[in-house]
């Protein structure tokens, strides 16, 4: 049906925050996100987030690229099978990756994950948020680079060297885009890399 494919690059955390990050630009993004308040893992956010992302001297950002075979994009006729296939090839990569990087901060410690995209630990429209009740999953939920401002656009593709996809009909893309991080408190290069891409090998 699909392919993983993970891609990696690391730089400065300074610089990652300093040529890639607009809180202002992307958080009224969020805004617009009928999540926005709704979702433990989205803004607004009880901490601050300079604070939050404030002491950590490297930066991991890891790309999956979700490539669709042919059969798959060429049985996909509607929307309603865009959506959903979509929907279930993000879940299936996410369930793969998102306990991978909980890994990581495990073994490094003071490490911080930022997921890819919003919490997906709950189900849709179910998070205690809603009503004002605490996080089920407060040891494993993050939030997304985009949700504290980073811009992901951006990232894809100075960075990563990635094209983004977008489909706005009923056909499939080749590929979708799903893009993680580790912050961590020491620069270890080679040794983290390596770990990485060995964790996320299906």
């Amino acid at each position: 049906m699909y392919e993983l494919t993970h891609h990696i690059v690391s730089l400065p955390t300074s610089q990652y925050i300093q040529e890639y990050r607009n809180p202002e630009k992307f958080i009224s993004f969020c805004q617009q996100c009928e999540r926005y308040n709704r979702c433990w893992a989205c803004p607004p956010f009880e901490f601050n987030t300079d604070e939050y992302l404030s002491g950590y001297q490297q930066t991991y950002i890891i790309g999956t690229k979700i490539t669709f075979e042919t059969a798959t994009r060429n049985s996909c006729t509607t929307l309603e099978q865009h959506k959903t296939i979509s929907l279930q090839a993000i879940e299936s990569a996410r369930k793969i990756i998102d306990p991978q990087l909980l890994t990581l901060e495990h073994e490094y410690p003071d490490s911080r994950a930022f997921y890819a995209g919003t919490c997906h630990l709950c189900p849709l429209n179910s998070c205690t948020r809603i009503n004002g009740f605490p996080c089920l999953h407060p040891q494993e939920i993050r939030p997304s680079l985009e949700s504290v401002g980073f811009d992901i656009g951006k990232t894809v593709s100075e960075l990563l060297h990635i094209e983004l996809q977008w489909s706005n009909d009923a056909r499939l893309p080749e590929y979708l885009t799903l893009v993680s991080g580790l912050f961590t408190k020491e620069s270890i290069y080679a040794p983290i890399s390596t770990r990485i891409s060995s964790l996320l090998t299906v």
